[in-house]
């Protein structure tokens, strides 16, 4: 047996054990509350007593929130107008709104956690589900108006992506010095680390697929590689300057997909346009054949774009219910179980995190290759 084979059989073990666990805690809950439900008071003074008590406990639990799993783990996937600190601190982000009577630019600050309204230049603002919407002088949500309403503003997932573009640049430019006054040296420190990867790419990724034109994609590959990467990574810290979940959202991979899409087409010779508008078939099947083909051209990176999103937004929900099972039995003895399963699975993402950059990086250089080949 192989070490893959053993690999898998322990997860499925694990995961068979997992259940079991909360099944058990289920049937043990589920029968004490039965249990609890068929205690019936016998005393008329006793069972008055018991519902006054029951009474002012149910007034003083009417104010905490239940639980609700769903809507924690949206939010934390979602995008945001402000960006969560810890505890109720929030880091404002800036909200840019074009509106029929021109741009509006404040702070995401003024909606005070979506408690309060945004008094604009223009018009009344709301937060409302993360949305901005105008409020009429009736005070309700005029939807026509929210309508008409474009939102530029600097969101999380916009921030948290403008912070990975920082630390790219900085990586990049201190290696790109190094080589600079390194020239002929063994790379040192973080060149050493970096150097190895770009090679990865060129050679096992690059070369093999695009074949000797692969220098010119080089840049568009390296930069859909580390873009994605360290963009994994930072979704994986559970604090500031991470947490976000950028590359789990679909506008963004729709545009890394199309980005894709363009070059492969842009980039595309005669053989290849050949084979998608006449291809070698007989002549009464191009009635079949070009809608397939010209379908696979919009096919491939809507692939690319789903893959991406649904990997890391998976991810980002598995952990998050795995930690939300602490809440939802409200028991200390899930605790362990759940904290256990969590740090396996951060472990797996951090495999994911890299597994994704590198499944983008090598279907873009493969789709690139189909399209620059030459023909003999």
């Amino acid at each position: 047996m192989d070490c893959n084979q053993v690999f898998v059989s322990k997860v499925k073990r694990l995961i068979v054990v997992f259940t079991l666990l909360i099944a058990f805690l289920s049937i043990k809950i589920d029968t004490f509350a039965q249990v609890d439900s068929a205690v019936v008071p016998v005393d008329s003074v006793v069972a008055g007593s018991a519902e006054a008590v029951s009474g002012e406990h149910g007034a003083a639990k009417h104010g905490e929130e239940k639980f609700e799993p769903t809507k924690v783990i949206m939010e934390h996937i979602a995008d945001s107008h402000m960006w969560h600190l810890w505890g109720h601190t929030s880091l404002p982000l800036p909200v840019i709104l074009y509106t029929a009577n021109g741009l509006e630019v404040f702070s995401s600050g003024n909606f005070h956690h979506g408690e309060h309204d945004y008094n604009g230049k223009y018009n009344n603002y709301r937060l409302e589900e993360d949305h901005i919407k105008v409020v009429g002088a009736d005070g309700k949500i005029d939807e026509e108006a929210s309508k008409s309403v474009l939102d530029f503003s600097i969101t999380k997932n916009v921030a948290a992506m403008f912070v990975a573009i920082l630390i790219i640049l900085i990586v990049f430019i201190s290696v790109a010095r190094a080589y600079k006054k390194r020239v002929g040296k063994a790379p040192k420190g973080l060149q050493s680390l970096i150097e190895p990867i770009i090679v990865f790419v060129r050679d096992d990724i690059a070369k093999p697929n695009i074949g000797h034109k692969y220098a010119k994609f080089m840049p568009y590959l390296l930069t859909v590689f580390f873009f994605i990467w360290f963009n994994n990574l930072l979704g994986l810290i559970p604090i500031f300057p991470g947490g976000a979940n950028v590359t789990g959202n679909i506008a963004l991979t729709f545009v890394m997909a199309l980005g894709t899409m363009i070059i492969v087409n842009i980039n595309g010779n005669k053989y290849y346009w050949k084979h998608i508008l006449t291809p070698d078939v007989p002549w009464w099947l191009y009635p079949i054949m070009i809608p397939v083909e010209l379908i696979g051209i919009i096919s491939k990176p809507f692939a690319l774009m789903i893959r991406l999103f649904a990997n890391i937004t998976a991810g980002h929900i598995i952990v998050l219910s795995l930690i939300s099972l602490i809440f939802i039995f409200e028991t200390a003895w899930i605790s362990p179980v759940s904290v256990a399963f969590v740090i396996f699975m951060d472990v797996l993402e951090l495999l994911v995190a890299f597994l994704q950059a590198f499944i983008f990086t090598l279907l873009t250089a493969l789709f690139i290759g189909m399209a620059v080949e030459e023909h003999h």
